[in-house]
């Protein structure tokens, strides 16, 4: 592959024009990411698992990732087709390359335009709301990222996680010698978001600092916590605004960067 094959996401992103000036960061302190997710996915028809991950019966890391629903990796790096619908406009859609080259700056993830002879690939879309699969599917696999609602470097960073196979935090296998569930404030028909998963966790510590981690209140009924830390239960997670060490650690153990 020529270099501008591999880099042709890093080349879009400095021909981005001066009129474009959306960052991608959230611009309302007061939400985090599983608050952005909920709110665009509220009331959407689209079955969901743990909030924003569309189930599939055959399938942090997901134990699917062991199972065949990696991306390949090919001469150091892992390839992953991309396609943007065109109904995102050019500063929409310079939000999402952002989110995508940062995965270049600290992983062996290389983004690439999809091709003809490209069979999986991502598209990313304005859906219902901000979603994705978990792991690499079969042909178009669909990202939906709302216009309104979705469209902030975190949640990209999140969903995109979803598809490299990564589930949430606070489901993670050991995640209950870190932090308690309080189910009696969770909304009701919401308890499956807090499942539990056999997850592959690669060595890595728990992180209250992930990307992938939903806030204390998410899903809450009645305003109170719904999950708290087991070291600290003042302590307020879930706010990232982008991955954390930890969390591109895992991506670089997974796909052996």
């Amino acid at each position: 592959m020529t270099p501008v094959f591999l880099f042709l996401l890093f080349f879009s992103l400095t021909a981005i024009p001066p009129g474009a000036t959306d960052d991608g960061n959230q611009t309302d302190a007061s939400l985090d990411v599983s608050e952005v997710i909920a709110r665009a996915n509220e009331g959407i028809r689209t079955p969901l698992t743990h909030g924003d991950i569309v189930p599939n019966l055959n399938r942090n890391a997901d134990p699917c990732t062991a199972r065949g629903c990696k991306w390949r990796k090919r001469g150091g790096y892992v390839r992953v087709p991309v396609s943007i619908s065109s109904a995102y406009t050019t500063s929409e859609r310079n939000i999402i390359i952002r989110a995508l080259v940062t995965f270049h700056k600290s992983t062996c993830i290389r983004f690439v335009w999809r091709r003809w002879w490209h069979w999986n690939y991502l598209y990313f879309y304005s859906g219902s709301g901000c979603w994705s699969y978990l792991g690499r599917q079969k042909r178009r696999q669909p990202v939906s990222l709302k216009k309104n609602g979705c469209l902030f470097t975190d949640t990209v960073q999140h969903e995109v996680l979803h598809a490299l196979g990564f589930h949430h935090e606070q489901v993670r296998s050991d995640r209950d010698q870190h932090v308690t569930i309080l189910t009696q404030n969770i909304q009701s028909g919401k308890e499956s978001n807090f499942r539990k998963v056999q997850t592959n966790n690669l060595g890595t510590p728990y992180d209250f600092q992930s990307v992938m981690h939903y806030s204390k209140f998410a899903f809450s009924k009645n305003g109170q916590p719904t999950i708290v830390a087991k070291s600290d239960p003042n302590l307020n997670f879930g706010q990232a605004t982008s991955m954390s060490a930890n969390d591109i650690a895992r991506v670089n153990r997974l796909y052996q960067c």
